[in-house]
């Protein structure tokens, strides 16, 4: 019963080093250091903001539209992170991984971290932009870490699955970059739902079934307003438990791909 023991509590020391030289690397060098973290985002917000907001006047009849938009930013920065990081994790670490033996998913979750540390602090700020917009605290934001942990798990299975294959054909990446463009647009970021339900209903509830546009309308739902449009009052219950349902076959199955993989790493990265 010992081993088990000690080794899981070596894995734990490793993770946590892991994490945090990751998070001292990304920002080592630059002259704001770790604001970086906040900057990004809050930067991504304000130019979305004064053109969709601003000039093309979009958004008017969402309540509390700047911390909508600030919580969609926010969120989507923190997949966009966590994926891209995740899927390069084994290639940026390809000396440790052909020196020490260790169980390679700790690369991965430990670059992926970084990205949780960096929407924790997002969040706090997004809590407090919310406090000063108006925002009513109730009982419903206790549900936001729990859905930003379904974020994570979704983007933490796309970093297993993509991430493994990655280290062998290196275009993983970058196709994967060109995806994230597109997704940005396919998902309610700067859009409210109402508006494409509009045209069509059927491509309203196409896009709620995603899972990123499921946690973020239900992250607003619960931080903003009971008003918000999301997967289980627009298109129902089965269409959110659908959306779950994927997030955890994602994360099992790039587990498992990883797994088999991770044999061959030391050879291929």
């Amino acid at each position: 019963m010992r081993i088990p023991q000690v080794w899981n509590k070596r894995n734990l020391v490793l993770l946590k080093e892991l994490t945090k030289t990751d998070f001292k690397l990304r920002y080592q060098g630059s002259v704001l250091g770790y604001l970086w973290a906040l900057l990004r985002p809050l930067l991504m917000f304000a130019i979305l903001y004064v053109v969709f907001a601003k000039l093309l006047r979009m958004g008017g009849d969402v309540p509390h539209y700047p911390v909508y938009l600030l919580t969609g930013t926010v969120l989507w920065s923190f997949f966009t992170e966590c994926s891209q990081q995740g899927i390069q994790a084994m290639v940026g670490r390809g000396d440790l991984i052909r020196k020490i033996s260790f169980p390679k998913y700790i690369v991965t979750v430990s670059t992926t971290l970084t990205a949780v540390i960096n929407v924790l602090i997002n969040l706090a700020v997004v809590v407090i932009f919310a406090l000063i917009n108006g925002v009513a605290p109730s009982w419903s934001w206790l549900l936001v870490p729990f859905l930003v942990f379904e974020l994570y798990v979704l983007a933490l299975g796309i970093s297993f699955l993509l991430g493994s294959i990655n280290v062998k054909y290196r275009d993983v990446g970058s196709i994967w970059d060109v995806i994230i463009q597109a997704l940005f647009y396919a998902v309610p970021i700067i859009y409210p739902v109402s508006m494409v339900a509009v045209t069509s209903s059927a491509a309203a509830k196409v896009i709620l079934i995603n899972p990123i546009a499921q946690v973020i309308q239900d992250v607003r739902w619960s931080l903003i307003t009971d008003a918000t449009t999301t997967t289980a009052n627009f298109v129902g219950g089965w269409a959110e438990l659908l959306a779950i349902g994927l997030v955890l076959v994602i994360f099992i199955v790039g587990a498992l791909i990883f797994r088999e993989r991770s044999h061959f790493f030391a050879e291929e990265v």
